[in-house]
Order: C-alpha cells, then sequence, then structure tokens
C-alpha cells in the first residue's frame, strides 16, 4: 500500500494526484487538489522558474504526506470543513510543517459561516455543558443553554443585556434551584486554585463568541493567529507542568485533566485555538492572566 514513506521529495501537482490514487482514492483531481489549496487544507506551491521558461510550481514532501493524511481522516468526518483542523492542529503543535499563511486559510473554512459558524458555537456549548452541567438541570435549562451560545455563532456582539441572559442560562445549568436554591452554595468544579464557577464559564464563552466575531468580520490576520499560537503553546507548557497536581486535586473530577489521545486533540484543535484567541482577544494589554 502506498503511504507516507513513500514520499522522499517534492512534487507536482499531477504528483500530489498520483499519490492519492497510489493509495487507493481515484477521484482525487487536479480541481479538488486546487479547490484544497483555497480552502487551506493544502498549501501553495513553490514556483519554479528558468531563465526562459517555467517549470510546474512544486509542493513539499511535508504537503504531499499532509494530502495522505487529509485523504484517511476525511473517511471519519462529514464535512469538508471539519478536515481543516488537521492542517490547524499541525501549525498549532509543530513548526515546518504548515505555515501560517494556510493555517489562515484552514481557520477561515473550519469556521465558516452562517449555518456552518453556528455549528462550531453549538459544539462547544454542547462540549461545555456536559463537563459543568449538573445533573439534575432540567431539559428546559440544558436546552436554553446551548441554543443561547449557538446564537451566538452569528458574529453578534454580547450586549449587556445579552451577557445577563446568558449567566442566567449558566447558573440555571450549573446551580439548578431545586439544589442550590435554598443553601445558597456557589458550586466550583475541578481544583481550588483553578475553579470553574458560573462567571468563569461566562467568561470562556465570551471569549469563544469574540473570537468568532472577530473571525467573521474578516479581522483574523497572520500576525494575530501567531500570537494566538505563541498563547496556546505558553499555556499549554504551564498546565502540563502542573496537571497531575491538579488531577489529584480535582477528586471525582480528575478525568478532566485527562491527556487527550491523538485522535482527540486532532478533534479538538479548532476549538482550542478559539477559545486562546478569544481570551488573547479580551485580556491582551490589561496584565489579567488566564488558564
Amino acid at each position: 500500500m502506498y503511504s507516507w514513506e513513500s514520499i522522499s521529495g517534492p512534487g507536482t501537482i499531477d504528483d500530489l494526484v498520483a499519490d492519492a490514487h497510489a493509495a487507493g482514492y481515484p477521484d482525487v483531481t487536479v480541481r479538488r487538489i486546487h479547490d484544497w489549496i483555497a480552502k487551506g487544507l493544502l498549501d501553495q506551491p513553490r514556483l519554479r522558474t528558468r531563465r526562459r521558461d517555467s517549470d510546474k510550481a512544486e509542493h513539499s514532501a511535508t504537503q504531499r504526506r499532509l494530502l495522505l493524511l487529509l485523504l484517511d481522516k476525511r473517511k471519519q468526518v462529514q464535512h469538508l470543513s471539519s478536515l481543516a483542523q488537521v492542517p490547524l492542529a499541525m501549525w498549532l503543535w509543530w513548526d515546518g510543517y504548515v505555515p501560517t499563511r494556510q493555517a489562515q486559510r484552514a481557520w477561515v473554512t473550519w469556521v465558516g459561516r452562517g449555518r456552518r459558524s453556528q455549528e462550531v458555537a453549538r459544539e462547544g456549548a454542547l462540549g461545555l455543558l456536559e463537563r459543568v452541567g449538573h445533573q439534575l438541570a432540567t431539559p428546559t435549562a440544558r436546552a436554553r443553554f446551548v441554543r443561547i451560545i449557538t446564537e451566538l455563532g452569528n458574529g453578534r456582539v454580547l450586549t449587556v443585556r445579552g451577557r445577563a441572559e446568558l449567566l442566567d442560562a449558566v447558573r440555571d445549568v450549573m446551580e439548578p434551584d431545586t439544589v442550590f436554591a435554598a443553601s445558597g452554595l456557589v458550586r466550583a468544579l475541578g481544583p481550588a486554585r483553578t475553579p470553574m464557577t458560573v462567571e468563569t464559564v461566562v467568561d470562556r464563552i465570551e471569549a469563544l463568541s469574540t473570537a468568532l466575531g472577530r473571525t467573521l468580520d474578516g479581522k483574523v490576520d497572520a500576525a494575530l493567529l501567531e500570537r494566538a499560537r505563541a498563547v496556546y503553546r505558553a499555556s499549554t507548557a504551564d498546565y502540563l507542568a502542573v496537571r497531575n497536581g491538579l488531577a489529584a486535586e480535582a477528586g471525582q473530577l480528575a478525568g478532566l485533566f485527562r491527556l487527550p489521545t491523538l485522535q482527540q486533540q486532532f478533534d479538538q484543535a479548532g476549538h482550542q485555538l478559539l477559545l486562546v484567541l478569544g481570551m488573547h482577544l479580551i485580556y491582551r494589554g490589561t496584565g489579567v492572566g488566564w488558564s
């Protein structure tokens, strides 16, 4: 079977098509390669010029291997936008594989517009609900929580009134009245030094909304993405240094600090970058830290 090891150097777009066919994907055409380049799944080829003529542009060996990875991953996802997380993840974690110009196009593809951007918001809402929702929160409260966050996927600014409604919705799923109204207690999840409260959850949702809005407005450039990546790498290094201690303090919630599998990391890359970008946009220049 044709594999990564079979690729030893750069190649033209015809070589990429041949790679795909040899690996068992006969539906790949030159037109599809061009489409994937436009969407950031693959990078633009490097032009080669001669004194009197010009050769076909070349794709690096890394990009040829990336094509095979994308084709394998395509069997597991329903939408092309989901594939954009593959180059995004590679750019987020490692240097030298995916250039920022490609990551910027992949980012726009993953976020999308209209229904797609609302899907991104809804996926984030469901993941957050799974982490913070109290077992006695009502189905109505859960549905409201997901609906409000999903609506933020249209890029609208979170107003003072909207934030108040969001705060109320988060409290309803985290601190249902049937459990917390009489006692007046406040729920804080996780370790004592980094508790997740109603307010911190609202802050996370506001960050996601801010990053979505900035992306939909076309205002996330390469420099901003690179700053977000630097913040992500630094915060990840800090987290890994204390992860075991946090897990020990978390008790029954220790699973939240379990290291994700490589597959999970690929599947979560977009939302991780969305959160980091939003937090960076909200707190930059304020001197306030976040984790």
